[in-house]
Parts: structure tokens; sequence; C-alpha cells
């Protein structure tokens, strides 16, 4: 017997969420610098297209061991593919799971009478604003850089970069 209310289903600690959708964005962003497909990419990983899509759409997490993977065939150190996480990372602190006690090596210098602990940001690839960073993930982007440096004397190149700057708003 039924009573009509249907039952939410908790999220289960495997559900993807934005953390797993900016290391998606992350992994589509060098794949298209590279030039390679999600096929090729698969093919290197031993994966599917279909399974390198979901990583990129941030529907399916990326392990550990797969992380490593990909961060070897792309060529970046697994860092890569956090740069530019507080902008993704969610609001609101993780709660600890005993909040009154703290053991270990979690204890901060603090604890014992001397100064506390300084956080010290990791080095960012691109040290821009999140808007001017999301320009690098546009395939429109891609292409022209690609075709920038197919340009094979640096004198042509220098000069349509030039033309280029001249064409757009002065910076101030």
């Amino acid at each position: 017997m039924s009573t009509g209310h249907v039952k939410a289903e908790p999220k289960s600690a495997s559900a993807a969420g934005p953390v797993d959708v900016h290391v998606g964005n992350r992994i589509r962003l060098r794949r298209t610098l590279m030039g390679l497909s999600q096929e090729k990419l698969g093919e290197a990983l031993g994966l599917t297209f279909q399974q390198i899509q979901k990583y990129e759409r941030g529907a399916n997490r990326v392990g550990a061991s797969r992380l490593y993977d990909l961060a070897r065939v792309l060529d970046v150190p697994i860092g890569f593919f956090f740069d530019d996480m507080q902008d993704a990372a969610p609001k609101t602190a993780p709660v600890p799971l005993q909040p009154s006690v703290t053991t270990g090596f979690a204890e901060t210098q603090a604890t014992f009478g001397g100064p506390p602990r300084k956080t010290v940001q990791p080095p960012r690839l691109f040290d821009l604003p999140a808007d001017e960073a999301a320009l690098f993930s546009r395939r429109e982007t891609v292409d022209l850089v690609r075709s920038y440096y197919r340009i094979p004397d640096p004198s042509v190149r220098k000069r349509m970069l030039d033309l280029i700057r001249s064409l757009g708003p002065a910076e101030e």
C-alpha cells in the first residue's frame, strides 16, 4: 500500500559534482589544445570515446589512477586538472568526522603553542581571471592559436599579432 509520497534518493558519495565538471573541462581543454579527438584520447587510454565524453561532461568521476594516466597521455602535471579550482569548488567547507577530536599529524603548530600554519597557493597554469581563462576552452581560440603557429615565418607571425592587436580596443 502506497501513501503517494516519493522518498528522495540521497545523493551517493560516488555521484559527480562541481569538481568533476571542472576536471572534465580541463581534460577537454588539454585534449583540444593537443588536437586530439575523443576517440584518439580514448584509444591512448584503452577507453571508448563515450567514456571520454562522460569524463569531460563531469557525468563520471575520474579515479586517481585514471587521472594519472590522463596526465601522462596529455603531457601535463596532475595539478593541471585542478588549476583555477576555487572557481568550481563548492562554497561550503567539508564537515569533519569528529569536530572536537584532532589527532596525529592533522594538528597544526598552533595547537602546540607555535605560529599557525600558512597556506600556500599552488601555481596556476593561467594566471588569468576566470572569464578570460574560459576563453582557452573555446574551439575558436584553439583554432586561432593553431593557425598562428602554422605560419612558418616568425616576422610574419609578429606582424599578424600586431594586426590583431590593432583591431581590438586599446589595453588599459
